[in-house]
């Protein structure tokens, strides 16, 4: 898995968002459909992506208490 190619997406994906701020839920199963992976490898890209700081994780205050991913 490419974690470049896999950045350049998500971060179209959360400038995209129309959401303020800008936040994106990444569905892992969708986005590695897109890639022709398995979601096991999109997650630990974006675990990658985000302990390199290229995306900041974070958890909705409200449900339904999604994961999301912002920029930094």
């Amino acid at each position: 898995m490419d974690t470049n190619q896999l950045l350049q997406r998500v971060q179209t994906m959360i400038q995209s968002s129309a959401k303020k701020p800008k936040y994106m839920t990444i569905s892992t199963v969708k986005v590695a459909d897109l890639f022709g992976v398995k979601p096991e490898e999109i997650q630990k890209g974006l675990d990658a992506l985000v302990e390199e700081g290229y995306l900041k994780q974070s958890k909705l205050d409200s449900p339904p208490f999604h994961d999301i991913f912002l920029l930094p």
